[in-house]
């Protein structure tokens, strides 16, 4: 799990830059940066639930 978010988080990271770099409108920009942000909070969850759950094994 740990590792899944480690990987979303680049992918949220990248699709905020494609939002900025691709779309001229404000509005289109703005929901492809919220949407970025939003998957790159969901992999942040994902790797510190990963590793608070692989902390609580030991």
């Amino acid at each position: 799990m740990k590792n899944a978010g480690l990987l979303v988080m680049p992918a949220g990271f990248f699709l905020v830059v494609a939002a900025i770099s691709l779309f001229d409108g404000i509005a289109m920009r703005s929901i492809f940066v919220l949407c970025g942000l939003a998957v790159e909070g969901m992999g942040l969850f994902l790797a510190v639930r990963g590793h608070m759950a692989m902390r609580g094994e030991h």
